[in-house]
C-alpha cells in the first residue's frame, strides 16, 4: 500500500476532486513543473488534425470475424497493439470496418496509440507495418498536425514520465476504467525548439526498425518453407471446432485428448514429413529444454540492487517492460536469467493466447529473470536460437506446440511435449542461414527500443533542466 501527503491546495486546483489516482500518480507534480517551464506550452487539441479534431476513439459495434486478408481488414486491440509481432491478428470484416461508421478507425502510421479502457495508458506509435490495420473502440488515437508538430516528438512526450500521468488522471470509473477524448485534450505539451526533430528521428527510426524487423521474421519463415519444400504443398488449412478424423487405437495410447489427435496438429507434421527433406526435433537441437521450478518473488525498490522480472505477456510487446526488481544476491537467481541464446516459449493460456508463442529475447528482457511460466529453450549459439525461433514462430511450429498443450481448464506445455515438436532439417548450411535471419529479428528490435527510450530520455531531461 502507498502513502502519500498532499496539500489541500492540490485539492483545490483539481476541482476538489477526492479519488487516489491523480495525486498518487504523479499527475499533478508533472502539471506543476511544465507550468514552470520557461517555454512555449500548447494545448494537446491545437496540434492534432482529422477526425473529431484528431484525438477519438471509437464506437462499439459487433465484431464480425473472417478467415483471410481478402475479405477482412487485420483489428488491432487494446492489448494486441502492444505486441512486437502482428502477424496473427484477427480478421474483421472488410465489409464492416469500410463502413462509414467504421472507416475513420483505420490506422495510419505516426498516430499514437493509447489505451482508454481497463488498463490505461499503455502507448504505441503506429508504425509502418500497422497501416491497413482497424482499432477497437478501446484505442484512442492521438492524430499529430504535421504542420505544426512532428509525430514522433509528441508520441515520446505523452509516452514519458510527464506525459502518461497527465494522461491517466483523467481515468474515471471504479471497475472498469476509462478515459475520454475530452480527458486529454487540454493537456499542455511544451515546445522545445532543435529537440523535437532529434527526437522525432529517433522514433521514426525505431518505428522503421519493427517493421523491417517483422518483415525479416515473415521472409525468414518463407524461406524455411521453401528450402523444406513445403510451399510445393496445399497450404494447412485451418480445421473447424467440429472436424472428425477417424485414429489408429495405438495412437491414443499416449494421449487421449480429441485436440492432440485433430487435423490442428497432425496436418502440419504431415506435411513436414512428406516434404523432401530430412526432419529433426527441437529436443535435438537444443542443449537443454528447462521448465524452472517456483520461486518465491521477494521484491526490491532499489534498481540498483536488483534485476529486471518479466512476466510472460510482457515478452511479447514491442517494448517488454519488467513487472518488477528481484534481489540479485536471490538464491538460485541464474537459472532464471536468460540470453539471446535462449528461445522462450509461455507454457500455460488459452490455446488462442500466448501459449506456444516463440520469443527470441530483445531489449531489457536480455540478462534478465524470466518468470517460470516460460520454458527455456537451451541453445549452443544465438544462430541455433534463431533457427530454433524462425521453425516454432511458423504455423508449422505454432500449431504443433499449441495442439500438443494438454489440460481443459488451463491448457499446458511441458519440457517433453516442446522437445517432441518436428522441425525441417535443413542441415548446418541451411540453419545457418536460416537462424542468422532469426538472430537479426532480435537485434532489430532491441535496437528499436533502445532508440525509443533515448527519444523519451531526451525529452525528460530536457524538461527537468530547462528553467
Amino acid at each position: 500500500m502507498k502513502v502519500k501527503s498532499i496539500p489541500s491546495s492540490w485539492i483545490s486546483r483539481d476541482g476538489l476532486r477526492l479519488d487516489c489516482n491523480p495525486y498518487m500518480s504523479g499527475a499533478l507534480e508533472a502539471w506543476i513543473r511544465l507550468e514552470k517551464l520557461v517555454c512555449n506550452k500548447e494545448r494537446l487539441a491545437d496540434l492534432t488534425k482529422g477526425h473529431d479534431g484528431g484525438i477519438y476513439n471509437g464506437p462499439h459495434f459487433s465484431r464480425n470475424y473472417v478467415e483471410d486478408a481478402e475479405h477482412g481488414v487485420q483489428f488491432l486491440g487494446s492489448s494486441s497493439m502492444l505486441q512486437a509481432d502482428l502477424g496473427n491478428l484477427p480478421y474483421l470484416r472488410r465489409k464492416d470496418a469500410e463502413s462509414p461508421k467504421l472507416s475513420y478507425l483505420k490506422i495510419q502510421p505516426g498516430m499514437t496509440l493509447i489505451s482508454c479502457s481497463g488498463t490505461i495508458g499503455r502507448m504505441v506509435y503506429a508504425r509502418p507495418d500497422m497501416s491497413e490495420m482497424w482499432s477497437s473502440q478501446h484505442i484512442m488515437k492521438v492524430v499529430p498536425d504535421d504542420e505544426k508538430i512532428p509525430s514522433g516528438y509528441l508520441y515520446a512526450f505523452l509516452s514519458s514520465k510527464f506525459g502518461v500521468p497527465l494522461v491517466t488522471s483523467g481515468t474515471y470509473g471504479s471497475i472498469i476504467q476509462s478515459i475520454e477524448p475530452e480527458h486529454i485534450a487540454g493537456l499542455p505539451v511544451p515546445r522545445l525548439g532543435e529537440i523535437e526533430e532529434e527526437v522525432n528521428l529517433l522514433v521514426e527510426d525505431a518505428a522503421s526498425l519493427r517493421t523491417r524487423a517483422s518483415q525479416i521474421l515473415l521472409s525468414a519463415v518463407h524461406e524455411l518453407e521453401n528450402q523444406s519444400n513445403l510451399d510445393k504443398l496445399t497450404p494447412p488449412n485451418s480445421p473447424t471446432p467440429f472436424s472428425c478424423v477417424s485414429v489408429r487405437s495405438t495412437t491414443v495410447q499416449e494421449r487421449f485428448d480429441a485436440f492432440f489427435h485433430s487435423p490442428y496438429g497432425n496436418q502440419v507434421v504431415e506435411q513436414l514429413k512428406a516434404g523432401m527433406n530430412d526432419t529433426t526435433t527441437i529436443g535435438e537441437l537444443a542443449l537443454t529444454i528447462v521448465e524452472p521450478n517456483r520461486f518465491k518473488r521477494i521484491r526490491v525498490e532499489d534498481p540498483n540492487h536488483g534485476v529486471r522480472f518479466f512476466g510472460t505477456s510482457a515478452l511479447m510487446w514491442s517494448e517488454p517492460i519488467e513487472m518488477y526488481f528481484l534481489p540479485k544476491s536471490q538464491q538460485g537467481m541464474h537459472q532464471y536469467i536468460v540470453t539471446e541464446q535462449t528461445v522462450l516459449i509461455p507454457r500455460s493460456g488459452q490455446l488462442s493466447g500466448i501459449i506456444g508463442s516463440a520469443v527470441l529475447p530483445y531489449g531489457s528482457i536480455l540478462g534478465s529473470a524470466v518468470s517460470e511460466d516460460a520454458i527455456r529453450i537451451n541453445c549452443g549459439d544465438s544462430t541455433t536460437a534463431g533457427y530454433v525461433f524462425v521453425a516454432l514462430s511458423s504455423q508449422y511450429g505454432l500449431r504443433q506446440l499449441k495442439a500438443r498443450a494438454y489440460g481443459s481448464s488451463i491448457p499446458h506445455l511441458d519440457v517433453h511435449q516442446i522437445g517432441r515438436v518436428v522441425v525441417p532439417d535443413l542441415g548446418a548450411e541451411g540453419r545457418c542461414r536460416i537462424g542468422e535471419l532469426g538472430s537479426k529479428v532480435s537485434q532489430l528490435r532491441n535496437t528499436a527500443v533502445e532508440k525509443e527510450r533515448e527519444a523519451r530520455t531526451i525529452v525528460e531531461r530536457a524538461i527537468e533542466e530547462a528553467p
